[in-house]
């Protein structure tokens, strides 16, 4: 499994330099209009072919949510190209009304784009600090440090395999990577934080019950056995809600919940088959 695992993540990070992420307008500036439709709602082509004549409007891409609505993104535009957008589409196609309209510039969503970076790097490296001074009392058996890279390669795991995801479904069916990703990169890493320590607690607990009587692979499987159950229970109770949100919360955060439901599976996944392998291959080698 540890092996599949490592599969996974070089694929994901192959897919990933290939295609890249497509970042949406708070990563790279520009503006979202959303509509809905009173009478029959038009194509994308329809929508694109009234939008893309338009003076000041590129970098169209049109996608269409529930049964009436209609998202338009392009370029960072003024007000005045706003309003001209929005009397094209009544013209053409009768009752239109908004819903949203965003507009961010370049400079923000570059910001955006680096403060992300900044918080994602931060929070890794104050896990790995707190995990070593948490599990500090594993030294006589492996060294905390050990503890904190089991935990890393399980979080970075977990963030890749969700980006490489994201980058197929952005080059296939333009999905794009908006701010809601990383509030769902972030919720991901805590998730799958909490499920490794979990799994690292009641390793400690068996190591301080019976020291170095026991081969240490062997205790690490008893002590994910006796944690199997709680986190298969509360993965499946979280994955119930977020598929829920997926299929019925809206446009807006579908693929929220679907980077959450993919995280979190590969959460629960990663604190059993890669960090609980990384933390044996680790005492072996310190034991030789």
């Amino acid at each position: 499994m540890f092996v599949i695992s490592a599969v996974l993540t070089v694929l994901a990070v192959v897919l990933t330099v290939m295609f890249g992420l497509k970042f949406g307008i708070d990563f790279k500036g520009g503006s979202v209009i959303e509509v809905s439709f009173d009478d029959q709602r038009p194509t994308a082509q329809e929508l694109e072919a009234v939008v893309s004549p338009l003076n000041g409007v590129n970098n169209i891409s049109i996608s269409l949510a529930a049964e009436s609505d209609a998202i338009i993104r392009l370029n960072d535009i003024n007000e005045q190209t706003h309003q001209v957008v929005i009397s094209s589409l009544a013209d053409k196609f009768g009752g239109v009304t908004e819903n949203r309209f965003d507009s961010i510039g370049p400079t923000i969503g570059n910001e955006l784009r680096r403060k992300s970076i900044t918080s994602i790097t931060i929070l890794l490296l104050a896990v790995t600090f707190y995990i070593a001074f948490v599990f500090r009392k594993l030294s006589g058996v492996l060294s905390p440090w050990a503890v904190s890279l089991a935990a890393l390669g399980a979080l970075i795991h977990d963030i890749i395999v969700p980006a490489g995801v994201f980058a197929l479904l952005g080059h296939y069916y333009g999905i794009e990577v908006t701010g809601v990703f990383v509030a769902a990169a972030l919720t991901i890493l805590g998730y799958s934080l909490s499920d490794s320590v979990v799994v690292f607690d009641r390793v400690r607990e068996n190591v301080l019950k019976l020291g170095s009587k026991e081969n240490f692979g062997e205790l690490v499987h008893k002590s994910v056995m006796q944690t199997l159950i709680r986190s298969l229970n509360t993965t499946f109770a979280a994955l119930l809600s977020l598929i829920a949100i997926f299929f019925f919360g809206g446009e807006s955060i579908k693929y929220f919940s679907l980077a959450l439901i993919i995280g979190i599976f590969c959460g629960a996944y990663s604190s059993i088959f890669v960090a609980a392998p990384i933390l044996v291959w680790l005492g072996k080698r310190r034991k030789r």
